[in-house]
């Protein structure tokens, strides 16, 4: 394995983990006010791109790293949405 695809898959697993303690850190708690809609935005454009990007160059550790990355911080924009204002929204049964 060459050592830049060495340091392209640590860069990806590292970037892409980030979001992890985030999400664990928000189920606990139940709120993410904390966190700017704003940010997740465009860091969802700009995963999209970096998908794009790695599909036109078949990449495969920029396609894994950003299809992970997205379905992470859409997790975090989805949770905004659920707690937001301190208030976890409840399905209308």
């Amino acid at each position: 394995m060459l050592i830049d695809t060495m340091i392209g898959m640590i860069a990806a697993v590292l970037t892409t983990s980030s979001f992890i303690p985030q999400i664990f850190k928000a189920y606990k708690r139940k709120r993410l006010d904390d966190l700017s809609p704003y940010l997740m935005l465009l860091f969802i454009s700009g995963a999209s791109m970096w998908l794009i990007y790695g599909i036109f160059r078949e990449d495969a550790i920029i396609v894994v790293a950003n299809v992970l990355a997205l379905a992470f911080n859409s997790t975090l924009l989805l949770m905004k949405v659920m707690y937001a204002n301190g208030k976890v929204v409840k399905e209308n049964k």
